[in-house]
């Protein structure tokens, strides 16, 4: 990656420059600077590792990638050792940070003992080729994929890097359109999307009555306290009132939980309460991974929860392209850190279309299903419901162009997964936008065409 301004930034170091006007130019805070430095060599480390051994992108647009977030991460040095899976990084030698690839786990920041995660066993997933995986190219729609393609084009040339259209029609693949250099293999970030998976594992195991919606008393660290009173449906619909500070800015709870700690579900675990439970919606990822700790939990472990997730939906959907990472402590980052193919984030959206049901099995309740697209009870937004984001339960609609039952899966930089019942379509959106993406614009003109198709 680019090493330029390296010795610009030593010189200002050494003169005591780096101040309140120089900082910012770069991305950086003047009031914490190693911070600063742990979170830009953390998520150097972290995102670059990924990139690189799950998605196979090479250095360059890793380098893009990151640059997206900070003019910062241009000051990184980062070495990838393909041999051995690693990616080292440092900011002019300072404040190093190491990721490490393992195969069927992803990467992990190597942050404290990583070594139980070396025993750890890679389930046989599929011996099959998956259900989007076969010659899907008598069920494609000659306008909507003419439509995708244009869609691709527009986004790309504007700079909005879409890399991944697909929508499903009827439960058959009616487009789907990749940017140069990707293909339906390739495995990319859903960030977020990642929390609406949290919840179908969850609502899988209340199907198998491991878990209780209304359960309280969740983790014996809150048992002695008021916290014993959030319940697992105040978690699920982000109302838990924790006081877990959802900020990406250095120091902050979400940035020491993604890119510095040892335990991301520690961070949240130790927050305390600023809302009565139940009453006052609050995004936050800390709570999805303490979602992921739950399910650790009860299942008895890190190699449990692996073989669970194998078991439960990579097997029955099909889910050849799908990697759930986990923290340095072994418990999923499930806030944040999917890695799956186009193919398969449709495959998810498909499973809630059909109301839970895959074929012949059954992996969600219906009455789940339901549930988890219904409007949560705060007072000031409930338009969320179980860790989907909903169209409707506001004062307005969230998405005016779209059907008022649409809900979806969203995540940073603009990733989208949106299931429209009344339609019988699922759209899977995946890129890089570091603004705004018109998603709701683009979405209803895919509907149009399948309406006119």
């Amino acid at each position: 990656m680019k090493k330029i301004g390296l010795v610009l930034l030593a010189v200002l170091l050494l003169l005591g420059l780096t101040t309140a006007i120089v900082l910012p130019k770069l991305g950086l805070s003047a009031t914490d600077l190693k911070a600063n430095l742990q979170v830009a060599t953390g998520m150097g480390a972290k995102l670059g590792c990924s990139a690189r051994y799950v998605s196979g992108m090479t250095p360059d647009m890793i380098a893009s990638d990151l640059a997206s977030y900070s003019a910062a991460t241009d000051l990184l040095s980062v070495d990838f050792d393909d041999a051995s899976s690693k990616v080292e990084v440092s900011h002019v030698g300072l404040v190093p940070a190491m990721a490490r690839y393992r195969q069927g786990f992803g990467r992990t920041l190597e942050i404290g003992d990583t070594s139980p995660l070396d025993q750890l066993i890679i389930p046989e997933v599929l011996t099959n080729s998956g259900w989007l995986s076969q010659d899907n190219s008598i069920t494609l729609q000659a306008p909507v994929q003419s439509l995708l393609q244009d869609m691709l084009r527009m986004d790309n040339g504007a700079g909005l890097q879409t890399r991944a259209l697909l929508v499903l029609h009827k439960g058959q693949l009616a487009g789907e359109a990749y940017a140069p250099d990707f293909d339906a293999d390739s495995m990319l970030l859903g960030w977020s999307m990642g929390k609406s998976l949290t919840a179908m594992m969850l609502g899988h195991l209340e199907m198998l009555g491991e878990v209780s919606i209304q359960e309280r008393r969740l983790f014996s660290e809150w048992l002695e306290d008021e916290r014993a009173e959030i319940s697992l449906e105040n978690m699920l619909h982000m109302t838990s009132g924790l006081d877990f500070s959802e900020v990406y800015a250095p120091g902050s709870d979400a940035t020491a939980m993604l890119f510095t700690t040892h335990s991301a579900s520690d961070v949240a675990m130790a927050s305390g309460l600023s809302h009565d439970p139940g009453q006052h919606f609050y995004y936050s990822s800390g709570t999805t991974n303490l979602l992921a700790r739950l399910i650790n939990d009860r299942l008895g472990g890190t190699q449990a929860a692996v073989n669970y997730l194998a078991d439960s939906f990579l097997r029955p959907l099909g889910l050849r392209r799908m990697l759930l990472e986990v923290d340095p402590s072994g418990i999923f980052v499930s806030s944040s850190y999917v890695y799956a193919s186009a193919r398969d984030w449709a495959s998810l959206g498909q499973l809630m279309l059909n109301e839970g049901t895959w074929g012949a099995q059954r992996l969600l309740t219906e009455d789940w299903v339901s549930r988890a697209q219904t409007p949560n009870n705060s007072t000031n937004d409930p338009a969320y419901g179980y860790q989907f984001w909903l169209n409707r339960g506001g004062p307005q609609l969230r998405w005016p162009a779209l059907p008022v039952d649409a809900y979806a899966m969203r995540g940073n930089r603009e990733q989208t997964v949106m299931i429209v019942p009344s339609a019988n379509v699922v759209i899977v959106r995946l890129g890089w936008t570091a603004g705004t993406y018109p998603m709701a614009q683009r979405f209803a003109a895919i509907l149009g065409a399948l309406n006119h198709g």
